[in-house]
């Protein structure tokens, strides 16, 4: 008797592979020690994740709850679907104390699992089959596969944000606005998502352009739905006034937030989203279908932890501290890739990234370089048309190591040299 298929999207290629998840299968052990190359020494620049520290305060209420047995048995109990009120109430003040948008409350404020999650959650919640979604180009690797994953028929439409020739980041603001108007005019999209820091970029989006897409989708009916999980490494201070943008004013625009890059909690998944409090209910809905809640010890170590550190002042400390570090692992990368490998790249403003032209096709480009010298990027094509001849760069989990970064890159350089 033949075995049960798998769905048809998977059989026949439909949902397709992150293409940092295929560059991180080759550069499995196993395939490096095919390749003739020692593991220990293969130099990756393919990783999106920091590696700071945690706060040692955040650490102390985990074992705080492991050392009380009433306490570890209380929360092994479901928390509410929107999350502990309690954490709510301390992610509201980190951001009154950090940020202050504008009549921001608890009915704007869900908690989730983790940010992927509360994403695939608010495509759920927000679209309908054939609707249309905007994605800048190039955009977050996972958006598309995301998407997919959606209801039935999801089409995107690509917003063109990067400039190939020049090597930059909206140099033209006006053609960019001008490409959105058209876009809401022509495909009628239900929502707009990207991130501000982006990622692979590391670029922040302008104010002005922020406003004028905000606005123009306000009158489309469309939703914005903004992606902050690099918020806390933001170079540029003080921060960005759509930092600041608020669910309260513009009902129309969604905040999603992680807790991934900023207390290091990649592993301890947590996110929460900020929204009016209509789309807020119908996000509780559909969670309560997939998650049911967020992980209660999470919650109640992450809260305990905020509510001390706003008050002590360590919080402020510990982001100042966190953003200087990969501020200078940013800076150091670009003087690097411009010292050995001479190729055009991104300044930093934010984030774990760079992205370099390496003038020819970035998968080909990646694919040759790995064996030549044990050192991994990630392709440009798989956020993006417009990055093809691009590699993005990350140097967020060697951001204690800066002599690693530099003999990494200068490998490639040499190698390019050859």
């Amino acid at each position: 008797m033949p075995a049960p298929l798998v769905a048809r999207r998977l059989r026949e290629g439909q949902l397709k592979q992150s293409p940092i998840r295929e560059i991180m299968k080759l550069a499995d052990r196993r395939n490096i020690v095919a390749m003739g190359l020692d593991p220990d020494d293969v130099i990756s620049f393919a990783g999106g994740w920091v590696a700071h520290e945690a706060p040692a305060g955040l650490r102390a209420e985990y074992g705080a709850v492991a050392e009380d047995p009433t306490l570890f048995h209380e929360l092994g109990a479901y928390s509410p679907t929107r999350g502990l009120p309690r954490l709510r109430d301390a992610l509201l003040a980190v951001d009154r104390t950090f940020y202050g948008t504008d009549g921001l409350s608890d009915e704007h404020l869900l908690v989730g699992a983790s940010s992927t999650q509360l994403t695939h959650t608010l495509f759920t919640a927000l679209l309908d089959p054939g609707d249309r979604v905007v994605l800048f180009d190039p955009s977050y690797a996972n958006y598309g596969p995301q998407l997919e994953l959606g209801p039935a028929g999801i089409e995107i439409v690509w917003l063109p944000v990067f400039d190939t020739d020049a090597w930059a980041y909206m140099p033209d603001p006006d053609q960019i606005v001008s490409r959105f108007e058209e876009a809401l005019s022509k495909e009628q999209p239900r929502l707009v998502l990207f991130s501000s820091p982006d990622n692979p970029t590391s670029q922040l989006i302008r104010d002005d352009v922020f406003a004028q897409i905000l606005e123009l989708a306000a009158g489309a009916g469309c939703f914005v739905a903004v992606d902050f999980a690099y918020r806390a490494q933001c170079f540029d201070q003080p921060e960005p006034e759509h930092f600041a943008t608020s669910p309260a004013v513009h009902p129309n625009l969604i905040r999603l937030h992680s807790n991934s890059k900023w207390c290091r909690g990649l592993g301890r998944r947590l996110g929460w989203i900020e929204a009016a409090p209509e789309v807020v209910t119908a996000i509780e809905v559909v969670q309560q279908g997939t998650t049911l809640c967020p992980d209660t010890v999470h919650q109640h170590a992450l809260a305990a932890y905020l509510e001390k550190a706003l008050a002590d002042g360590s919080l402020r400390s510990y982001m100042d501290e966190t953003r200087a570090l990969y501020e200078r692992a940013a800076r150091h990368t670009v003087a690097c890739v411009r010292r050995y490998m001479e190729m055009p790249c991104l300044e930093p403003q934010g984030g774990l990234y760079t992205v370099v032209d390496v003038g020819r096709d970035g998968d080909d480009f990646v694919r040759d370089i790995l064996p030549k010298t044990g050192v991994i990027f990630v392709p440009g094509s798989g956020f993006g048309s417009s990055l093809t001849n691009g590699v993005r760069i990350s140097y967020g989990p060697l951001v204690n190591d800066l002599d690693r970064i530099e003999e990494g890159i200068r490998r490639v350089g040499e190698r390019l040299t050859t």
